[in-house]
């Protein structure tokens, strides 16, 4: 595989462990989402000076408001911290 390759199959992965732990095996529950942001990007969360990040990134990533993280929200969340890493997203 190449490495895009192995890194959408990493991202994949990632989200079917994640949500594997509670009920839906399609979606991350708060508690799921949390405990992966935790796990996953730890110097991405001590980076930040905001104690309530976590929250913040949780409320955003629910687009639909129903209180799950679906794959495409994850995969959206995954793009725009990359994008920011990468300092490639618009500035407001």
């Amino acid at each position: 595989m190449t490495q895009l390759e192995t890194a959408m199959a990493i991202l994949m992965k990632t989200f079917d462990t994640c949500a594997a732990g509670e009920g839906k095996k399609d979606s991350l529950s708060k508690a799921e989402a949390k405990k992966m942001l935790e796990k996953e990007l730890p110097t991405l969360l001590k980076a930040s000076k905001n104690p309530d990040e976590v929250d913040k990134l949780l409320k955003g990533l629910d687009f639909d408001g129903d209180s799950e993280v679906e794959f495409t929200e994850y995969v959206v969340l995954v793009a725009a911290l990359t994008c920011a890493c990468h300092g490639r997203c618009a500035k407001k």
